[in-house]
């Protein structure tokens, strides 16, 4: 595997996989965005969440006008793969990563992997040392993967329905000092 470090860099994340861009998310990406949430959240939580909770997360009208204003108010990352949006993550000031959400399409091929490394790399200019989360079950073993733990496992209500997600967070070394009293 190859990390990003580009906004334009692909990464080549297996023999079988084309690589994934990662760049900047764009107005225009919005109404595509929109459909993305709801699929991943409908097709690839369904194991994991009801469907009266599914619905509650991702309902059947969703304003895209106002999705696009959340993913333009914060950074916001789109994972493609050959032209197509495979994916989105974004970045809080704060450290927090409100979401990430990956096309059922291109699920388990390395898009959520390079969505979180890309976040991970843009935290050195904002002297964060932590990233933080609230993840679903069904995300939680991808967040894990690149070194998210549990923090508290804790219930919340969305639109009247009670679901399980994760607080979860990942602490990052701090730069190394490489001043002269130190060599």
């Amino acid at each position: 595997m190859v990390p990003l470090k580009g906004t334009s860099k692909p990464a080549l994340l297996s023999l079988s996989m084309a690589p994934i861009t990662i760049r900047p998310y764009q107005p225009t990406d919005a109404a595509s965005l929109t459909r993305l949430f709801r699929d991943s959240v409908r097709r690839i939580a369904a194991p994991d969440y009801t469907a009266s909770q599914l619905r509650a997360w991702a309902p059947d009208l969703i304003d895209e006008q106002k999705f696009g204003h959340r993913c333009g108010s914060k950074a916001t990352w789109v994972a493609e793969v050959e032209g197509r949006i495979a994916g989105f993550s974004d970045l809080e000031p704060d450290g927090h990563i409100d979401m990430l959400y990956v096309h059922p399409d291109f699920q388990r091929r390395g898009v959520a992997r390079a969505l979180l490394r890309h976040v991970e790399d843009r935290l050195e200019p904002l002297d964060l040392r932590r990233l933080y989360a609230e993840a679903s079950i069904t995300a939680l073993p991808a967040f894990e993967a690149v070194g998210f733990r549990v923090v508290v496992p804790q219930t919340t209500t969305v639109r009247g329905e009670t679901m399980t997600n994760y607080r979860i967070e990942k602490r990052l070394e701090a730069p190394a000092d490489l001043s002269p009293s130190t060599l």
